[in-house]
């Protein structure tokens, strides 16, 4: 994994105070007002304080933006050109994102809160190796000759799908627009993207960057406002010929609406988690499993679908490893997403906060006990911190073990039998993600192939890389999957080609 150096504190506020960000529409090339004319005001999570004004765009920008992407469709400036051209441009975009990394980095930080150690060192390079494997997967798809009747040569190709929609979260700004980007424009696709409403400075600069590298106006448009404006106009819109979506369970049962009663439109959803931890008695390294268990339901302060948010362990290790967790928590601290030392930073917003606190409410008045945090803190800085919090004696219907939370909150249940580990890991009305641990190969398969989750770490807490496709099973994801060449797929359309040849004469 490529790194970029994180600056010191210091050159961050400095660098911080001095950005100028992006905070018009992108459309077909350029940078605009919404067209009504409207903006408004984003804040900084860590102090509550405003940060931008955004462009206000609604349905009227939609239209602009998808017309745009029509026409570039419709004319093969991006379509049309080959394979390896349209390679070289995108991994001049993956240069240029990894380029100003110290920048795209800092803009998320203070747009959602995230530690800069992560967004720096992370997210950003993360963004950028996205977009170069997608590129450099672009020239390597080949199609197949069927095997059809003498006389006749028979093809199998993929074509680009069109104009693709896509509506991304808030938790990943730059990431989850590179899962879709990648594909969807490696394919020859032009797209109309909505980034959170919350965080559209790292995608409006990306977008940026794009044109730099040579991407053809109207293939790549940025339309900035809340979801039920913009989202919404995406999701019905009769031009548009596919619709990715990453975000709630709820909001994607929207998107299946909005295609069904227009265009019957291809949509690709991935949604919310409730992913489960098991831990095995025959798990002997309970240091390694404790740091695990952490990175998977604190990291990115629990913002995360595939957060590993209920560890389900044997009755005769709870004890050792919730030990073991409470030690590992030491090196979590709290604090400024501009110091590198963070580790968990500040929620998204204030609502946000108090619908976690509420949760965590919930688990005290159901009778589950808080082994640590619990409690809103640094509330003097005007953000929106929780420290990880743990849940102890937690029973798989309480509310805690049901519903996603989506912060830094872990419910600790005990099992007795392998049976019985993976029935309550499987009861949950989502499958995206799990992790297992033992050190028996046996267990290790048995339960990788019982559990119901599209992607399962043993021995560790992943999802995978960039090689290997990402979704979820039941109510965690609808239609294809984020990531590999699998995703190359779903942006594109298959056809046929049947020639009927003539007979020698």
């Amino acid at each position: 994994m490529t790194t970029t150096a994180i600056p010191e504190i210091d050159d961050s506020r400095a660098a911080a105070a001095g950005l100028e960000p992006r905070t018009q529409l992108f459309i077909d090339g350029s940078f605009r007002d919404a067209l009504g004319g409207a903006r408004y005001t984003t804040e900084n999570p860590a102090t509550g304080r405003p940060l931008a004004e955004i462009a206000l765009g609604g349905p009227a920008d939609v239209d602009a933006a998808v017309a745009a992407a029509r026409r570039a469709a419709d004319d093969g400036r991006w379509s049309r050109v080959s394979p390896g051209d349209r390679k070289r441009i995108l991994v001049r975009w993956a240069d240029l994102i990894e380029a100003k990394g110290a920048e795209l980095g800092l803009l998320e930080t203070l747009d959602a809160g995230k530690p800069i150690a992560d967004t720096v060192g992370l997210d950003v390079p993360e963004t950028a190796t996205c977009i170069r494997w997608h590129a450099e997967a672009a020239d390597k798809l080949y199609g197949q000759v069927a095997p059809s009747p003498e006389g006749t040569v028979a093809t199998i190709t993929r074509e680009p799908c069109g104009v693709v929609g896509a509506v991304i979260p808030w938790n990943y700004p730059a990431q989850m627009a590179a899962w879709k980007l990648g594909p969807a424009l490696a394919t020859g696709n032009t797209v109309v993207i909505k980034p959170a409403s919350t965080t559209s400075l790292s995608l409006l600069r990306m977008a940026e960057l794009a044109s730099e590298a040579g991407l053809p106006d109207g293939v790549l448009n940025v339309v900035t406002g809340p979801g039920d404006a913009v989202g919404e106009a995406i999701g019905r819109h009769p031009d548009v010929d596919c619709v990715a979506f990453t975000g709630s369970t709820e909001v994607g049962r929207r998107f299946l609406t909005y295609a069904a009663e227009t265009n019957l439109k291809r949509v690709l959803l991935e949604l919310g988690g409730k992913s489960p931890q098991l831990v095995f008695p025959d798990a002997t390294d309970l240091a390694s499993i404790a740091s695990n268990v952490a990175s998977a339901v604190f990291w990115n302060m629990g913002e995360n679908c595939s957060a590993g948010s209920r560890l389900i362990v044997h009755r005769s290790i709870k004890d050792r490893l919730l030990e073991a967790v409470s030690a590992e928590l030491a090196s979590w601290p709290v604090g400024d997403p501009l110091d590198p030392a963070t580790r968990i930073g500040a929620l998204i917003n204030r609502g946000h906060m108090e619908r976690v606190l509420g949760y965590i409410d919930a688990g005290r008045r159901e009778g589950a006990r808080v082994v640590t945090g619990g409690e809103r803190i640094l509330e003097e800085t005007g953000g929106y911190f929780v420290p990880p919090t743990v849940f102890d004696g937690v029973r798989n219907d309480m509310t805690i073990a049901r519903e996603e939370i989506f912060g830094p909150v872990l419910s600790v249940i005990e099992f007795d039998t392998e049976a019985e580990a993976v029935a309550l890991a499987n009861d949950t009305p989502y499958g995206l993600a799990a992790s297992l641990y033992t050190d028996d190969l046996n267990v290790a398969h048995r339960v990788a192939r019982d559990l119901k989750a599209g992607v399962v770490g043993v021995n560790a807490y992943s999802e995978g890389d960039m090689t290997t496709p990402f979704g979820g099973y039941k109510l965690s994801g609808f239609g294809g999957h984020d990531k590999s060449v699998h995703a190359h797929d779903q942006y594109t359309e298959t056809k046929t080609i049947w020639i009927t040849l003539k007979p020698a004469p």
